[in-house]
């Protein structure tokens, strides 16, 4: 029997059994029954996965009716469990011999020979196994197992629909209903409570399975036509686009013209699936090929493939992808992953954000930190775990999750949060407050800020200035380079927000994960070590001179401090430094009017320009540590890789002797120098950093409270005294000193996360 025949069958009598108005139980022994009459096994049984992430025997043809809702496997555990933990059928004709065979005696099972398992997934997310079994040593043919494995993706989409649920709860509970707790890492912190809004959300197919074919070509067909329509008024005139996005848009029509990919469409349609259920299967085998590719350039094209896919069955389900306009009051933003441009464009209504992946030093986490909103990531499943309009707690100081809570932990969230805003209303009181130490050392606190919408925290957060604006942000939110006029307006409307204070204003730092969206990408095996920053800067020096125009401009002679980011050697400074002293010339023969004054610092991002010659640090007016940057290259770990990441504290002691080490240059030359990045923001981190002589700290708004709180409660030499007795002792780490000391001198702070 071919693989088209054996699913049809199945399929259509699948169809008439979930039709039937009876209870999940019922309707999920019937099917068991039927798969194993149609195949001709003794047994067929259904194990789905219960919120421990276990398997439970949920309903069986053939193994003892005892054992139902009573044998549990863990995950990897017996064959049913290294189905579900692989993610790929097992088909064997001697069980019992087979590696990983775990017998429970409940289920009287060591009668069979012939097995064959095959996961119950969606989209690559195992909730369960689909196992057939035989007396006689039987190995399943290929056409067996293909159909078992449509029969599966139906059987995931009936179970996420909720065709399953019984009073017996644990594995056949209602899905998307029941409290659940998630835990994740923390990306900014603070608490929020709000409405779920999915990001790009999958579509649910709610008719996986149907008896015309020839009407579910058509839908297809249909589909298709929209879709095109779709990447044409994407890809608009082809000469205006740059190579990166006319690839992502080649590779949409690749697969939407793609003879094999219709064809294989098609072949699930005559099977018996609905046009929705043939896309997301064959969505679900690409993404399962593409996963176990190495190369991670093939690998990012999974993105790509979800897109497709996702707005095929928007057309073929009749629903638009919804956008920043249509967010609801309260929305926590939920998705599997999110860009900074993607970010940008939902804007400041977002009351926080939730990620199944993404990572603590990428710059959409850096853009949730300068909007202060909280941020967990590494939120495992969340976004298939939540809904549209669900209720949602997100506790961005542990790294929590709490989706649909239940009134006794929403009561204490809600005791949380009012806690929250009393810590925050007493820093408030502190705002016009310098941050000078109980032995009198002055700190100057600066803010960090990237966005209009930033400034209006400059004032209430008690910042001093903007100790850095990433003039990079601007440009992420637009489709192609602004216009001269257009960057002076916004840089002498920054200058006027903050009034007499300071602003640094940071050369565009782009490349890495800040792509332009008007700019071709690199293919770079390691693009934060790669072509960006002032690298690209030099090389394409017509866009680092227009934005010096630009800023000349803005600046209305007014002072005006600028820096360069990434720095590795003195000469990329000198070079720069040219380019600045060049166009200012320039500026000024053509009768434009000249800033007060122009101060040129560098970000010291890198080990290397800790070592340059003495004349670097004479020749530059200011030195700002890049703290997110130079701490990765330091250590040798991708702030972004979340299993290397947390392996290293930033209060180790031989990171504190490089700091003081940079320090030391600085102070021998007087060369003012800054602290700026996300430990700047974090107290315990900010003391130690003043202890090595650190008078300008640079954060996110948000911070400055908390360090400035803990500041002025402390003397700065018996921090000194505590980090050296720590080193002399050999220690690793001065956090644990530093903690002990602040604990018994009854000193209080908040957070103490690295």
């Amino acid at each position: 029997m071919s693989t088209g025949a054996t699913s049809s069958h199945l399929l259509l009598r699948l169809r008439d059994t979930m039709a039937e108005a009876t209870e999940g139980q019922e309707r999920l022994n019937k099917i068991v029954s039927l798969i194993a009459g149609s195949l001709g096994t003794e047994v067929c049984s259904i194990y789905l996965r219960r919120e421990d992430r276990k398997l439970e025997l949920c309903a069986t043809e053939g193994l003892s009716a005892e054992a139902v809702h009573q044998t549990v496997m863990g995950r990897g555990e017996g064959l049913v469990g290294r189905v579900a933990e692989k993610a790929k059928a097992i088909n064997t004709q001697d069980a019992s011999n087979t590696r990983g065979f775990s017998y429970k005696v409940e289920t009287g099972e060591e009668l069979y020979n012939g097995f064959c398992g095959v996961p119950i997934q969606r989209l690559g997310r195992v909730t369960g196994v689909l196992v057939v079994q035989t007396l006689d040593a039987r190995l399943f043919t290929a056409d067996e197992v293909a159909a078992l494995e449509i029969v599966a993706i139906v059987l995931a989409e009936m179970t996420e629909l909720g065709a399953f649920v019984a009073e017996s709860g644990g594995a056949m509970s209602a899905p998307h209903q029941r409290p659940l707790l998630i835990r994740g890492v923390v990306g900014q912190d603070g608490v929020a409570e709000g409405t779920v809004f999915l990001h790009n959300p999958n579509v649910t197919v709610v008719n996986p399975v149907a008896d015309d074919p020839g009407f579910e070509k058509q839908r297809l067909d249909t589909a298709f036509q929209a879709l095109d329509k779709d990447l044409s008024r994407l890809g608009g005139r082809r000469s205006d686009l740059d190579d990166d996005t006319r690839d992502i848009l080649e590779t949409f029509e690749s697969f939407s013209k793609d003879r094999g990919f219709r064809r294989r469409l098609d072949k699930d349609i005559d099977g018996g699936l609905s046009a929705e259920a043939a896309v997301e299967i064959e969505q679900s085998r690409v993404r399962a090929r593409m996963q176990k590719i190495s190369d991670p350039y093939i690998r990012e094209r999974m993105a790509d493939i979800d897109d497709l896919s996702n707005r095929l069955l928007r057309h073929l389900v009749g629903v638009d992808q919804a956008g920043a306009q249509d967010l609801p009051d309260n929305a926590v933003l939920v998705a599997r992953n999110l860009g900074p441009a993607e970010l940008l464009e939902y804007g400041r209504k977002i009351k926080a954000v939730v990620l199944s992946e993404g990572s603590v030093g990428s710059h959409a986490a850096i853009v949730a930190r300068a909007w202060s909103i909280p941020l967990v990531i590494q939120a495992k499943s969340i976004h298939f775990e939540a809904r549209n309009g669900d209720r949602i707690l997100v506790d961005g100081e542990q790294g929590l999750a709490h989706l649909r809570p239940d009134e006794s932990v929403a009561k204490a969230f809600g005791d949380k949060i009012a806690m929250s805003q009393k810590t925050a209303a007493r820093y408030a009181e502190m705002r016009e407050l310098p941050a000078v130490t109980q032995d009198g050392i002055r700190i100057k606190i600066h803010m960090n800020a990237g966005l209009i919408v930033d400034l209006p925290s400059l004032q209430p957060s008690g910042a001093e200035g903007v100790g850095l604006f990433r003039t990079e942000l601007q440009f992420l939110t637009r489709q192609s380079v602004p216009k001269r006029s257009q960057m002076a307006d916004l840089y002498s409307y920054v200058m006027d927000a903050a009034g007499n204070k300071p602003v640094t204003f940071r050369t565009l730092d782009i490349g890495s994960d800040k792509v332009l969206p008007f700019m071709q990408a690199t293919d770079e095996p390691n693009p934060a070590m790669g072509w960006r920053a002032i690298r690209m800067g030099l090389d394409r020096q017509k866009l680092l001179k227009m934005q010096i125009q630009c800023l000349l401009r803005g600046a209305k002679g007014r002072n005006l401090r600028v820096m360069f980011p990434f720095v590795a050697q003195r000469s990329e400074f000198d070079q720069a430094k040219a380019i600045f002293e060049d166009t200012l010339a320039t500026h000024i023969n053509f009768r434009h009017l000249a800033p007060k004054s122009t101060l040129l610092g560098a970000m010291l991002e890198t080990p290397s320009l800790a070592y340059a010659p003495d004349a670097f640090f004479q020749n530059v007016d200011f030195i700002s540590v890049g703290g997110n940057d130079l701490k990765q290259f330091f250590f040798a770990a991708d702030r972004e890789n979340e299993r290397v990441r947390r392996r290293y504290d930033t209060l180790n002691t031989s990171y504190l002797s490089f700091l003081s080490h940079i320090m030391n240059r600085c102070q021998l030359h007087g060369t003012p120098a800054s602290f700026c990045g996300e430990d700047a923001g974090r107290p315990l981190e900010a003391l130690a950093f003043a202890a090595m002589g650190f008078r300008f700290l640079s954060m996110r708004p948000a911070s400055i409270g908390a360090v400035k709180h803990l500041l002025r409660q402390v003397k700065l030499n018996e921090i000194n005294d505590v980090i050296s007795k720590s080193m002399d002792a050999g220690d690793q780490s001065v956090r644990r000193a530093l903690v002990d000391h602040l604990s018994k001198a009854g000193i209080t702070y908040h957070g103490s996360a690295h």
